[in-house]
């Protein structure tokens, strides 16, 4: 496995559809606005997911960096068993 530098990895994913899983549980799927030095990130069009159910559409968020457990790409994911039992996603919204 090759370590990747998580500033470019971030700035790549910028304006693209990401998930979000929180270190309590909490589950975040949206298109990445911004993030700054300290990692934090604004979501847009974000949805919330519990335990794999949707609790509704949250629009604009902002999620503190030490609360973020991982963060990984919606563009160009094959569905994996993982992913889907947590989250049912749907294509990404028009711009």
């Amino acid at each position: 496995v090759n370590p990747v530098n998580p500033k470019p990895f971030m700035q790549e994913l910028t304006g693209k559809p990401v998930f979000v899983r929180l270190k309590w549980g909490l589950e975040y799927k949206g298109f990445l606005v911004s993030t700054d030095g300290f990692m934090n990130l604004q979501l847009a069009n974000t949805e919330e997911y519990q335990d794999g159910k949707s609790n509704g559409t949250l629009g604009e968020v902002f999620i503190r960096c030490n609360n973020v457990l991982y963060i990984i790409s919606l563009v160009s994911l094959a569905p994996s068993p993982r992913l889907t039992r947590s989250v049912r996603y749907r294509e990404a919204p028009p711009e």
